[in-house]
């Protein structure tokens, strides 16, 4: 069996300019009510992707709405308990290292949504709400933003280290490795806050010493001219020798008045070991990033493709 780009979600495309990323938890008060509603909304929420395409067919020629949900270990236990499970899905537990950690926190059911037209992204939460609502509570509700030229809100070209669009499939897909749940996808989702304040007082000399780049060119700096943190040297992860690559999605957000500003890290990978292993060799390296930074989340979250979401839809796995 082949990895079908055109099977799968909203996982292994671009960014968006502007983004949704949703956060839910089950409230778990009535579980045949839940799985029901889960039914319904794997179907309808086709639907309704469709139908704002064409509404916003005006923004189809450019980015267009794209979008990702899927759920936690928890939850596909709650609402699949005698169907089979992803083989790499797992409750995400707190990483730590030396100096820091990444706390998991709690989220049942997540979203990524992104479009040209922030009303789209707004629509298209809101149609999804109206079959979640009553067994559902939010966790989290963050809109990001592309911030100047695609770059990440400390100033730095972002994605350089990731796989060309050609060959993304590849690495954001399951594959035949685990036949039942090919086209889907693992993903990671990680809330930043960064200490702005901080980071702007160090003179660009430092902040390129501290990512590993080239502010201006992006070009990569010779290692001897790294911090030994810089971060694309702690977050490669290079079992046997060879480097890992996944898909990352980070994206800016802020609340400018009050000085919160972050980013969103949104991985999509083929397999969950290879995320985590970046994570946690950031950890292990002190990562330079994390001395400014609180990270206010961490969950992981499966994927489904369009094939099992009509599965999930016609109950297939609650039989």
């Amino acid at each position: 069996m082949a990895i079908t780009p055109s099977k799968a979600q909203d996982v292994w495309k671009d960014v968006g300019e502007h983004v949704q990323f949703t956060v839910l938890k089950l409230t778990r008060h009535n579980q045949a009510l839940a799985q029901e509603a889960i039914q319904e909304f794997a179907d309808r929420s086709q639907a309704i992707i469709r139908s704002l395409r064409i509404r916003d067919s005006h923004l189809a020629a450019e980015s267009g709405l794209k979008v990702a949900f899927g759920f936690s270990n928890q939850a596909w236990t709650y609402l699949f308990p005698n169907a089979a499970k992803p083989s790499e899905l797992e409750t995400y537990q707190t990483l730590r290292g030396p100096e820091y950690s990444m706390p998991a926190t709690d989220g049942d059911i997540f979203f990524h949504i992104r479009a040209s037209n922030e009303a789209v992204v707004y629509e298209a939460q809101t149609q999804f709400m109206r079959f979640l609502k009553n067994i559902t509570s939010v966790v989290d509700e963050t809109k990001g933003f592309r911030y100047f030229e695609g770059r990440a809100i400390i100033g730095f070209i972002d994605g350089t280290e990731a796989p060309a669009i050609e060959d993304t499939a590849e690495y954001a897909l399951i594959g035949d490795e685990d036949a039942p749940f090919i086209n889907g996808s693992y993903a990671f989702a990680q809330k930043w806050q960064h200490n702005m304040d901080f980071w702007h007082n160090l003179k660009t000399e430092e902040q390129e010493k501290a990512i590993g780049r080239e502010k201006f060119s992006d070009l990569e700096l010779a290692d001897e001219d790294k911090y030994h943190n810089a971060h694309n040297v702690a977050s490669k992860f290079e079992p046997k020798g060879e480097e890992q690559k996944i898909i990352r999605m980070n994206v800016p957000f802020s609340n400018p008045a009050s000085g919160k500003t972050g980013t969103y890290f949104m991985g999509y990978s083929r397999h969950w070991h290879i995320i985590k292993g970046m994570l946690q060799n950031m950890l292990d390296q002190s990562d330079f990033l994390l001395s400014f930074s609180d990270i206010l989340s961490g969950q992981l979250f499966f994927i489904p493709s369009r094939d099992l979401l009509a599965a999930i839809a016609d109950g297939d796995l609650n039989k």
